[in-house]
């Protein structure tokens, strides 16, 4: 595993690549925040593999994951900011690819109704002296993947 350096929250302002989208979905907040903070995390995902909270219950701040992007790419995660229902942060730690030097996610959910909510999932990364160069490559292609993210989060919410 390759070491990342950790973030917090300036990296969404300060990455040289930040993607973001946001998704109204046709259920309650409560729904979604299960599948982001269930048992198996974003399982509807299908890029995504094998999610799995490595810290014992209450999630929090320091709270820790692990997940398969793709075919092989193992991510470990740390969550530095932690609102229950609302909205968490995590950046990764180690990654099995050296593809990024820093990596964060986002995802803030807003009630829109009793019935309905709004999912934004960000992602900021400063690329890695391996891939600095094609560093538009790789941004095409983390867009692209929050694309393929988003179609699966619609296609499983309804949305």
């Amino acid at each position: 595993m390759f070491d990342l350096q950790a973030c917090d929250e300036t990296i969404f302002e300060t990455a040289p690549i930040v993607h973001s989208v946001t998704l109204d979905l046709p259920v309650p907040a409560a729904r979604v925040w299960e599948g982001l903070a269930g048992e198996r995390p974003l399982e509807w995902c299908r890029l995504l593999r094998n999610g799995r909270y490595t810290s014992p219950r209450p999630l929090g701040i320091g709270t820790t994951r692990e997940i398969t992007v793709g075919v092989g790419m193992h991510l470990r995660e740390e969550f530095f900011r932690w609102e229950e229902g609302r909205r968490h942060s995590f950046f990764v730690t180690q990654a099995s690819v050296p593809l990024f030097r820093r990596f964060a996610e986002d995802y803030i959910l807003e009630p829109l109704g009793d019935d309905q909510c709004r999912l934004t999932w960000t992602i900021a990364f400063e690329p890695s002296k391996l891939i600095a160069r094609p560093a538009s490559v790789a941004a095409g292609g983390n867009k692209l993947i929050l694309a393929w993210l988003e179609r699966d989060t619609r296609r499983h919410f309804g949305g």
